[in-house]
């Protein structure tokens, strides 16, 4: 007797081409992010694959503060009746390509090669085509699934999930929320929390003949760094109960210059000296807890006569779920059903849209096609067999919770 993942994976089968046919299409508009490109034409091209399958999509424009960038707009339908919603939640954004070539989509041996073919372009056709797959079996549900699509999840969500979560939108009516990023085969039922900054050291510029009428930019930002780097051996102390491999993953981080910059010549003090600190938090910890204890820092540094400045570029909470939670189970034995083998449940090592659900209270997962490890490189690619088994997996996990 044809069981309902026969079924589904069935109906998702049949429509392997045209399910590469979108992803081509939407590989090959450059959606980068920084600085957010051609966004007005990926959501034209994704609301017209919705209306093609049947569903009614709503163009939302997301409001936002930032200076001098014009609006964005999220995409959302439903399928299915009643208040509880399961959200298929995705974003449309992409890094930065190392050349315009990683927008002319490629197949070779069943992988689909481009920018966004992995993170997380084949998890949009991934997630539409689950509900494609449930809707062309009339498959009653009791509550609905919630199709969402983002853009500016690469720089944080301040154009993106941000507002909207804020405005009520994201969310609304929410029992849970998957999202498909290449999670590699493994669930991710957590995420670290981020606080970025760029600290601005100042001095006074000299010629090095004249080095003593000049304040050494550089020298101070050595007293900065080993305030900082006291702290660094703290943090790396803690460890989460969350499931990561291997051990040395466990551990809270700071990392300290991933970007420098300053002076103006070999032969000048410099006058300024600048470089990151990216602080990432493991869900045990607290956001404004770690935030304040930077700031002290930056504060006593302050007083004891280093002039410097500091501004926070990327903030975002971290969060978890518990692996006995329902929507982990069903997603775990959806998983299995559809791959024969049962996944790995781990924290993600980086920040992911998971947080803006938690903070609503509700279960949120990542789970899709594609590998970590080549999403934001120069061969970024996906298995298209993956994509078919990650829009089976998300229906039939509908059908568990729903």
């Amino acid at each position: 007797m044809k069981t309902m993942r026969d079924a589904l994976a069935s109906a998702i089968s049949s429509r392997a081409e045209e399910m590469s046919d979108f992803l081509r299409r939407l590989i090959s508009v450059p959606t980068e992010n920084p600085p957010g490109r051609e966004y007005a034409a990926c959501v034209e091209v994704i609301v017209r694959e919705l209306e093609r399958l049947g569903l009614e999509p709503e163009v939302i424009e997301i409001p936002h503060k930032i200076a001098d960038q014009g609006p964005t707009h999220a995409i959302r339908c439903f399928y299915g009746n009643g208040r509880p919603t399961l959200y298929f939640h995705g974003h449309y954004d992409v890094v930065p390509a190392a050349s315009r070539e990683q927008f002319e989509p490629r197949e070779k041996d069943g992988k689909l090669f481009g920018r966004g073919s992995a993170d997380m372009k084949s998890g949009l056709v991934a997630m539409i085509h689950a509900v494609k797959a449930l809707k062309e079996h009339n498959v009653e549900l009791g509550g609905r699934i919630g199709l969402l699509m983002v853009p500016d999840e690469e720089t944080g969500g301040a154009r993106g999930s941000g507002p909207l979560a804020r405005a009520g939108i994201l969310g609304e009516n929410g029992i849970g929320m998957l999202t498909p990023e290449p999670s590699s085969g493994v669930v991710w039922n957590a995420n670290r929390g981020a606080i970025s900054l760029r600290v601005t050291v100042k001095g006074k510029p000299a010629h090095v003949g004249l080095h003593f009428k000049g304040k050494n930019a550089f020298e101070g930002m050595i007293t900065v760094a080993d305030r900082l780097l006291a702290l660094k051996r703290e943090v790396e102390t803690r460890a989460t109960g969350f499931r990561i491999s291997p051990e040395a993953a466990r551990r809270s981080i700071l990392l300290l210059g991933g970007e420098c910059s300053g002076g103006s010549n070999f032969n000048v003090v410099p006058d300024r000296m600048s470089f990151t600190i990216d602080r990432r938090i493991n869900p045990e910890e607290d956001l404004e807890t770690e935030k304040s204890r930077l700031l002290e820092v930056f504060e006593g540094l302050g007083r004891d006569g280093i002039h410097l400045e500091w501004e926070v570029f990327q903030e975002g909470r971290s969060s978890g779920v518990a692996e006995d939670d329902p929507l982990v189970r069903a997603l775990a034995l959806s998983v299995e059903e559809v791959t024969g083998r049962r996944p790995e449940i781990e924290i993600c090592p980086g920040l992911l849209e998971i947080r803006f659900y938690a903070e609503k209270g509700m279960p949120a997962l990542a789970y899709g096609p594609g590998l970590l490890s080549v999403s934001h490189g120069p061969q970024e690619f996906v298995v298209l067999q993956d994509v078919l088994d990650c829009a089976t997996t998300y229906a039939l996990t509908a059908v568990r919770l729903l």
